[in-house]
């Protein structure tokens, strides 16, 4: 049901990219995530995400947000622009000051037969390169975590609950997606490993 794909690129980047099928059609799924209050309920409790812009937020490209969260009990502020608003298909958020050099978030929405493909491509390099590399592993563990946090959270607030029996990805998602849908979104550069 979730494909979850890391991969190393060059010069100490490296992407995330997560894909996930909903039982739902697209326009249950897009106006979930225009509402950006949506984000505290399917963040982890533990890193106490909040959003410090005043709400509500009018999605639109251009739109700064800024938020205030805590890792391993070290409190850091992240502001982030939309830099991409392309309802329902997709939107680009990206890390103007946060933890990373760099944060670029895509995040995709296709129409499949029986609901809606949700993909994430997270493209981020840690700082202080090359040394920030050392703790590539466990900010890698950390991602994978908090991106399963949230594709259950999300599941929780949009799926009914008699459609959430688990199924098998391969057969719910259409073969190209399945075979190839992560890549496409990807560079094809470096190497990867998957976990669902």
């Amino acid at each position: 049901m979730t494909a979850i794909v890391h991969r190393r690129l060059a010069r100490g980047h490296h992407v995330l990219e997560v894909e996930t099928f909903l039982p739902l059609p697209r326009e249950k799924v897009v106006p979930f995530f225009a509402d950006a209050e949506n984000l505290e309920r399917i963040t982890p409790p533990e890193l106490r995400f909040r959003i410090v812009t005043p709400t509500p937020l009018d999605m639109q490209e251009g739109l700064l947000i800024d938020y205030r969260m805590s890792l391993y009990g070290v409190p850091f502020r992240w502001k982030t622009r939309i830099t991409i608003w392309d309802p329902p298909f997709r939107f680009v958020d990206e890390q103007l000051q946060g933890p990373y050099h760099s944060w670029v978030h895509l995040h995709a929405f296709e129409e499949v037969r029986g609901g809606t493909l949700m993909r994430d491509r997270v493209r981020y390099r840690l700082p202080f390169y090359p040394l920030g590399t050392l703790l590539h592993p466990l900010v890698r563990r950390q991602l994978t975590r908090i991106f399963r946090h949230r594709v259950q959270a999300v599941r929780a607030h949009l799926v009914p609950p008699h459609l959430r029996e688990p199924v098998d990805a391969a057969a719910r998602i259409p073969a190209a997606a399945a075979s190839g849908g992560l890549g496409r979104l990807g560079t094809g550069e470096g190497s990867g490993t998957r976990s669902s």
